[in-house]
């Protein structure tokens, strides 16, 4: 009489048993990508939504700062420039 065919491989050999965690990775693997995939968009627009959040608050603080009169950086920084080429030419004229 034939033996019976298993399909089943023999586990009681060691090294022979099937790797629970190559299993486990076999059947997540395509769902792990997914919500890799999904964190990286997320994470992605996270990032886009600060940049824009940061420019538009950078622009209302300037809005704000102009309309109550206040000087800009490069504003102060012209003036500087320009009251220092008055004071040589003054001096040169003291000088004459």
């Amino acid at each position: 009489m034939a033996e019976p065919v298993n399909s089943q491989p023999d586990n009681s050999e060691p090294g022979n048993e099937p790797d629970g965690l190559e299993r486990l990775l076999a059947l997540l693997g395509p769902r792990v990508d997914e919500a890799r995939s999904l964190f990286d968009d997320l994470t992605s627009r996270w990032r886009g939504d600060a940049v824009r959040v940061g420019e538009g608050t950078k622009q209302r603080v300037q809005e704000l700062g102009h309309d109550a009169g206040l000087a800009t950086r490069a504003e102060v920084d012209e003036l500087e420039l320009r009251v220092a080429q008055i004071e040589h030419r003054l001096r040169l004229l003291e000088n004459d």
